[in-house]
């Protein structure tokens, strides 16, 4: 946690549902009661040991206090406030800020309410487009995807039940390194009468495993990969053995559709899949021993790029926490497929990545690592690693599946990592300056800019020619 901390809401909170009072806080903690009552009305932000003792006593971790939630709420809020319907009364990166600090349950709920509205609108649209084709159908707008993808981000795409689950299982079946696959089948074999029996012909129809529950077959793709193969059984066996936790888990998230709740129950068994094949204390400790070389770490466990880069992103259980990184997969055409962070980097929910980040340049440089120095305009250094990865399509006239990777940790942890070698990470002077996403980034005289920042007025004077065609006022 780097940086001033405003936190007055989240300890006035975390102290009401213990039934405390603000005086015996102060007493219990060793504070002064009126630098508490500074914190609480956020006139004053939270020190170091200020936040030390108040996690000791309101019983939370420091994490707790970090503004990383607050600052893609901002984002969130910005974004949303942007939209035409709201006649231009976006507001600024520090209005933003100071909006959440004062009311984060508020902020929080009118974005909910204003990507529900985003989602009855993108409904209704389909639904129009729709009409006359087949009225049995309803449109559905592919909104719960966003859904899960908040869950996962509010926790931080860590689920701790789960990772101890998988990690406990990984070690009573003996799953080896390196032989996953064959252990995996074996125990879906002695333990649950399943076969596993590679079949041709499911690529075309789309299809890379399919469980047959009365015949107890799962069938695995003949081109899906080995370190996929262990994945699929380690996802089925996640159902299979923990689908009780599973659901409770989706249960908790409180999802609002069957289509959030079926994705999110997906989701959390791939999570459980990745757990068994990568297991929390033997990963952790091989990466910290590799400094997180991932194609080092490929070797070791047998696994592919992409999984071993998006395990890093979830290594954070409390008490053993690895480096908070960002996780994404974009595809060519820049749509985002999949994206985590138990960091502070924010992505973009609209409008398009910045084209200067080396996730979309590794494109250009396929099966290459490329390294970047980056920092946002939050004035945050990155260290940003990319790569593409592709599936084959399994035959001539299919199409291979190309994206890129890619993930990557604030600076203050990048010492730690094999990729910064020769980087003087102190000189952000050379960094290059990325972005969330042109609508969130303040950002005016960037070249590369698509459009203007939402909720900003533009200013085409004819009078001078900007590096952007406009003049942006900013907040």
């Amino acid at each position: 946690m780097s940086g001033k901390v405003y936190a007055g809401e989240r300890v006035r909170q975390a102290r009401e549902r213990l039934g405390m009072t603000q005086g015996a806080l102060a007493a219990a903690s060793g504070l002064s009661p009126s630098y508490l009552n500074q914190i609480e009305r956020n006139q004053r932000p939270l020190s170091a040991s200020a936040l030390i003792r108040l996690s000791a006593q309101l019983g939370v971790e420091p994490a707790y206090f970090a503004d990383d939630t607050d600052l893609r709420l901002a984002s969130a809020l910005r974004e949303a406030l942007g939209d035409p319907i709201f006649a231009g009364a976006g507001a600024a990166a520090g209005e933003a800020k100071d909006c959440v600090r004062a009311a984060p349950a508020m902020a929080g709920e009118f974005v909910r309410l204003y990507r529900a509205y985003q989602a009855l609108g993108e409904e209704y649209r389909s639904l129009r487009e729709r009409v006359g084709a087949d009225p049995a159908l309803s449109g559905a707008a592919p909104f719960p995807y966003d859904e899960v993808r908040d869950l996962f981000q509010l926790r931080r795409n860590h689920f701790e039940a789960i990772d101890h689950a998988a990690e406990r299982f990984a070690e009573a079946a003996d799953i080896r390194v390196g032989r996953a696959l064959e252990d995996l089948a074996g125990y879906l074999a002695d333990r649950h009468g399943v076969e596993v029996r590679v079949v041709a012909g499911l690529t075309r129809e789309g299809v890379l495993w399919r469980f047959d529950q009365g015949q107890r077959l799962l069938a695995i793709a003949e081109n899906a990969p080995r370190e996929s193969r262990a994945f699929f059984l380690a996802h089925q066996l996640a159902l299979l053995e923990h689908g009780g936790l599973i659901d409770a888990e989706v249960e908790r998230a409180g999802l609002g559709s069957a289509e959030a709740r079926g994705l999110a129950r997906t989701g959390l068994a791939n999570y459980f899949a990745g757990a068994v094949l990568l297991p929390y204390g033997r990963f952790l400790a091989e990466a910290r021993r590799l400094r997180h070389d991932v194609e080092r770490l490929q070797a070791v466990f047998g696994t592919s790029f992409e999984q071993v880069c998006h395990r890093l992103s979830t290594l954070q259980r409390p008490g053993n926490p690895g480096i908070p990184f960002y996780f994404m997969k974009v595809d060519l055409a820049g749509n985002i497929s999949k994206r985590s962070s138990a960091n502070r980097f924010q992505f973009a929910r609209f409008g398009g990545a910045c084209p200067l980040w080396n996730v979309h340049q590794a494109f250009n440089h396929p099966g290459q690592v490329l390294v970047q120095l980056a920092q946002t305009p939050d004035g945050v250094g990155y260290l940003c690693v990319a790569r593409t990865v592709t599936s084959s399509g399994g035959a001539y006239l299919a199409r291979p599946r190309e994206a890129a990777v890619g993930f990557g940790c604030e600076v203050a942890h990048a010492d730690q990592l094999v990729y910064a070698a020769g980087l003087d990470l102190r000189n952000l002077e050379a960094a290059v300056p990325v972005g969330p996403g042109c609508r969130v980034c303040d950002r005016e005289s960037c070249r590369h800019r698509a459009f203007p920042p939402v909720g900003r007025s533009l200013r085409v004077d004819g009078l001078e020619r900007r590096v952007v065609p406009y003049a942006v006022t900013l907040g």
